[in-house]
């Protein structure tokens, strides 16, 4: 590995290392922020439409998580392709290669569980203040269309390994072929 790749190498880490701290403080801070608006909004007796404000604090969040997310996974697949398959495995292709042990625990990078969870909560005060029919369609449409968000994004990045790894490789066949 020359200096350059190494300089390279040592940086695609760290920013593993950090995007990954960075996703998890979003969805703490992001959460406690959705928290206070859907308050505030309760205090404030908005209307139905109000319980919006909230939900845009949340998606945005979500947004934000699992923008980091893919991101990482990506990075961790250009260090798979370009640094480790010619070489001694490194921990890409190991944790890859390890997946997830039948019985082991699972963990959810997105925190899709919490997220939903939240959207779910947060149509309910639009609900307690008998909302019209016009209303209630136009609220609940758009907290389905949040959960149906969570649900794709899910199940895009449990493909998205698979999907950059090919085209990484791919792409270094079209490089080294030149």
């Amino acid at each position: 590995m020359t200096a350059r790749d190494q300089e390279e190498y040592t940086a695609l880490r760290s920013t593993i290392r950090e995007r990954g701290t960075t996703r998890v403080w979003i969805f703490v801070v992001g959460m406690a922020a959705w928290a206070a608006v859907l308050v505030a909004t309760v205090a404030l007796a908005a209307p139905p439409a109000g319980m919006l404000i909230p939900l845009v604090v949340l998606a945005s969040t979500f947004e934000a998580v699992f923008g980091l997310h893919v991101g990482v996974e990506r990075i961790g697949r250009y260090i798979q392709v370009f640094y480790e398959e010619e070489g001694t495995p490194g921990w890409e292709t190991v944790a890859m290669t390890f997946g997830r042990p039948a019985g082991g625990v699972r963990t959810d990078a997105l925190f899709s569980v919490p997220f939903g969870l939240a959207g779910a909560m947060n149509i309910v005060p639009g609900l307690l203040v008998g909302p019209t029919r016009e209303e209630l369609v136009f609220l609940a449409g758009a907290h389905a269309l949040f959960l149906l968000r969570l649900v794709a994004a899910r199940a895009g990045a449990g493909r998205q390994r698979a999907i950059d790894l090919e085209r990484f490789r791919n792409m270094k066949r079209e490089m080294s072929g030149r």
